[in-house]
This record gives structure tokens, C-alpha cells and sequence, in this order.
């Protein structure tokens, strides 16, 4: 929904700081790698319970990724590859930041209900692939593939919320609820745009 309603707002203060990055000579590649180690170091960190610590660093680790394709646009450096390999590594750091939290809500002793809440980030997590492999899929066929409420900017923002402001059992119920329900949204969204 962000990405749809507000991109190019968004690209206005993007494209200044990736113009920044290409200055520096960094590609897309490694403005993706890198902000997938930082996903990945905030889901660790996330993991042995350092909440607040962990879900910012993991959001600065998403903000970056986000500027990835803005630094291919911006060197003439857009490929086929680039967006596989950021996609990718979409999927592959959310797993990391869901991964981390199940670990965490699994060893925390606040959490007296730390079953249900593991079960609710691997709902979570099934239903984000779930929300990313349906517009992927829609795409591969020439359907637009976007739509609903929870896309992937949302997702981050609610996680991060959730930790920064020690809310986590709400935050899993909640992105369960809208995850699931995005999930519903776009299949429907795709099943309208398909013909028979």
C-alpha cells in the first residue's frame, strides 16, 4: 500500500541519498547486500532479546535495500539480475527478523505465553512469502501482482513498532490478522485481473 500510494514521494529524499551512494561508487549489489547483513544482524540481535537495538538496526537494513533500485536508476545500472538478487534477499531477510523473534519469544521469560506467540511469527512469516510469491507469480503470468494492505514497507514498520515499543504478543496478532488477510486481498486482486 506505501509503495503504491507514496512512491514518488518516497523517491523525492530517495534519490538524493542514492545519489550520494553512487558518488561513492557503491552498486546496487552491494547497497543490497549490505542491507541485507544489516537485516540479518538485527534479527540476531533480536534473537537473544535485544528488542530495540535489533528492530532498528533490522529497519535501517530495510530502509537501505529500499535505495537499492534508486542507485540502479540512477547509475544506469538496472538489471534483470539486480532485481532477482533483491528479492531474494527481501524473503531472505524477512525470515531472519521472524526467525529471530520466534527464537526470542521461545527463550523470553516475559512471554508466559511463548507457544503460541512462536506459532504466531511462523504464521507471520508463512504469510508474508505468501503475499510476495502471489505478486511474483502474477507477474510471471503479465497480471500486476501488487495490492492489499500489508505489503512488505508496512510489515517492516508494524515488526519494528512492535519490538521498539515492547508491544511484540499485540504486534504478532495484529500482522497475523492483516498479513493473512493481504494475502486474501491480493489473491482476489489477481484472480480479477487474470482472464479465464
Amino acid at each position: 500500500m506505501i509503495e503504491q500510494r507514496a512512491r514518488g514521494h518516497i523517491e523525492r529524499y530517495l534519490d538524493p541519498i542514492a545519489r550520494v551512494l553512487v558518488a561513492a561508487r557503491f552498486t546496487p549489489m552491494v547497497v543490497t547486500i549490505v542491507g541485507l547483513l544489516l537485516v540479518v544482524g538485527g534479527a540476531l540481535l533480536v534473537g537473544f532479546s535485544h528488542y530495540i537495538l535489533g528492530a532498528s538496526i533490522a529497519a535501517l537494513g530495510s530502509a537501505l535495500d529500499g535505495l537499492d533500485g534508486a542507485v540502479a536508476r540512477l547509475a544506469g545500472k538496472a538489471s534483470r539480475r539486480g532485481a532477482f538478487v533483491d528479492s531474494v534477499s527481501d524473503r531472505l531477510g524477512e525470515t531472519a527478523m521472524w526467525a529471530g523473534l520466534a527464537f526470542a519469544v521461545s527463550e523470553d521469560v516475559s512471554f508466559s505465553d511463548d507457544a503460541v506467540l512462536a506459532l504466531l511469527c511462523v504464521l507471520n512469516l508463512g504469510a508474508s512469502l505468501l503475499v510476495s510469491y502471489l505478486r511474483a507469480r502474477a507477474e510471471s503470468v503479465g497480471a500486476d501482482g501488487r495490492g492489499g494492505l500489508m505489503g512488505r514497507a508496512e510489515r517492516v514498520i508494524l515488526f519494528t513498532a512492535g519490538l521498539v515499543f515492547s508491544f511484540v504478543p499485540v504486534m504478532l496478532w495484529v500482522m497475523a490478522a492483516l498479513t493473512w488477510m493481504t494475502v486474501a486481498q491480493r489473491f482476489a486482486l489477481v484472480w480479477q485481473r487474470l482472464d479465464g
